[in-house]
């Protein structure tokens, strides 16, 4: 659509973006050539934004992880002649179908994935600004980063350049194996997937200044999944350097159970024998000859006593030690941190009797204190709390999500800057439900979807609530510190143990103490014993 504004003698025409710009001061690409921009691998030709500036989607940051390249290490991608358009996703990596969660991600899936997507908020770009990586969720089994959801919203408006990054997922993610360690130069395997977002991490380093993004200010910041690898790049070696700020959210590195490699290569071979591959020399090249299809479709079932067939592992590459020990010696990267966890997260329909021995399971010694924290000592049936939900649902969210984050956040703090949150308020709509876990997507990127299980009949509360979480994520990647004029004060987490809750009303709370405090102290305790070697 165009109009003409008269003016004097003469009349100016405007299509209606770049009216929309002109009144708010955004700026507009003013034809093709100007979405035109040379990356190290060559030039890409990107698309407007509706809201203003341009977003570039599909480039690749690595070589294509097929074939004899089906679980290696990325490779840098090779250089391409003429323009490549930049203006459709590519492929989300190749994942089964594990709910209506990921079905259409699923579908469309491929090995060939390994893609990202650059949204800048001006364009032609003008200054450096801060830049937001994002790590999606999804369990690292599923999920990718090019999604309308990320894309669409009202994030990067604040004035950040947004990455998002699709990296290998499950089986062609995190299979360790021991003829890949072999094969590996790191004589290492199955940490894939983190190995690529440590590649999409060196290609922003070396490509974002094209697109308006400072490469020494990058915020890492990732949810469920993709919070738990967030962390476990603040203990690698290789991504030191790559990025200066994290915001985690429902995820922490304090696994004490992860699998060592040797652990990890056990978990492959029983993998392989479910496919019935033989073990042996000629074990991997029968692997890679197999299908997508055929590796996805044997799930075997899991011995809780055995290490996970496949997932991220103590490599002595990727991740030298278990991060959890990295982050109790204050040895991680000396960056300001943002973390925090919805109040519902995830649930368990367990009964009391399931649960007690769940809980006895998990807290062995500490047992008689964990069953009285949650009202189940003595045959009680549990508490349920009006926040938190049933005794399950506290259960699960505090032992997977909300107590490790707590500590994660507890730790860090001791010699780096840090900042707790909780997010309480639920999809509209979903009030019986509480603040699930995802719940806060729409409101950190101000896309508000209209059918799924994150969706609902978004009001004005919504939007005040999603603007001001925008604000204080951007604010942090910008300066490392949330705060900033006009903003309701969040306190750094310190003795004191300050945090702040975004409540049902879309207020803003300090608070002191800690989050869930006797359940989170008992959760320290166990972690401890479990690193120190006092209980299995």
């Amino acid at each position: 659509m165009r109009f003409e504004w008269a003016m004097g003698n003469g009349k100016w025409k405007f299509t209606a973006a770049a009216l929309i710009g002109l009144l708010l001061g955004i700026s507009t690409p003013g034809g093709p050539e100007d979405l035109v921009v040379q990356t190290k691998s060559g030039k890409v030709r990107g698309v407007a934004r509706s809201s203003g500036g341009a977003e570039f989607l599909g480039i690749p940051y690595a070589q294509a992880p097929i074939g004899k390249l089906r679980w290696h290490e990325p490779l840098p991608v090779a250089s391409w002649e003429g323009i490549r358009d930049a203006g459709a996703f590519g492929a989300p990596c190749a994942q089964p179908v594990l709910g209506d969660w990921n079905q259409k991600d699923a579908e469309a899936s491929k090995e060939d994935c390994l893609f990202l997507n650059v949204m800048a908020p001006i364009w032609p770009a003008k200054s450096k600004l801060a830049v937001m990586v994002w790590l999606h969720g999804g369990g690292n089994e599923g999920g990718t980063a090019s999604s309308e959801l990320y894309k669409d919203g009202t994030l990067v408006q604040h004035g950040v350049v947004l990455v998002t990054v699709n990296y290998r997922l499950g089986v062609f993610g995190f299979l360790a194996h021991p003829e890949l360690t072999r094969e590996s130069r790191h004589h290492a395997s199955g940490n894939w997937g983190l190995m690529d977002q440590i590649a999409a991490l060196r290609w922003v380093r070396e490509n974002i200044a094209v697109f308006g993004g400072d490469p020494d200010d990058v915020t890492v910041f990732g949810q469920s999944a993709g919070a738990f690898d967030a962390s476990y790049l603040m203990t690698s070696p290789l991504a030191k350097g790559l990025f200066q700020k994290a915001i985690l959210e429902s995820g922490a590195a304090t696994n004490a159970n992860m699998p060592t490699l040797a652990m990890a290569e056990q978990g492959g071979e029983r993998l392989a024998a479910a496919l019935k591959v033989r073990a042996g020399n000629g074990a991997l090249r029968r692997l890679r000859e197999l299908s997508p299809a055929e590796l996805m479709a044997v799930r075997p079932q899991q011995d809780k006593g055995e290490p996970p067939f496949v997932g991220p592992c103590i490599d002595g590459w990727v991740l030298p030690q278990l991060p959890a020990r990295v982050f109790a010696a204050g040895e991680e990267m000396a960056i300001p941190m943002m973390a925090g966890s919805t109040t519902r997260e995830f649930g368990s329909e367990a009964g009391p009797e399931e649960l007690r021995k769940m809980m006895e399971r998990a807290a062995g010694p500490l047992a008689p204190k964990v069953l009285a924290a949650y009202g189940l000592a003595d045959g009680g049936k549990g508490v349920n709390d009006p926040l938190y939900g049933p005794v399950g649902n506290q259960w699960i969210a505090d032992l997977i999500f909300r107590c490790p984050v707590a500590t994660q956040v507890e730790w860090h703090q001791a010699k780096y800057p840090a900042f707790e949150y909780q997010f309480e308020h639920a999809i509209p709509g979903q009030e019986a439900q509480g603040a699930v876990h995802s719940s806060d997507l729409p409101y950190v990127f101000g896309f508000y979807p209209k059918s799924g299980n994150i969706s609902g009949k978004f009001r004005e509360v919504d939007f005040r609530l999603a603007d001001l979480m925008e604000k204080y994520w951007t604010n942090f990647a910008k300066k490392g510190n949330p705060n900033a004029e006009g903003l309701p004060a969040w306190p750094a987490y310190g003795a004191g143990r300050e945090y702040i809750e975004f409540t049902q009303e879309g207020n803003v709370v300090a608070k002191k103490g800690g989050l869930r405090p006797a359940q989170c102290e008992l959760y320290r305790e166990m972690l401890e014993a479990r690193l120190n070697g006092t209980q299995p």
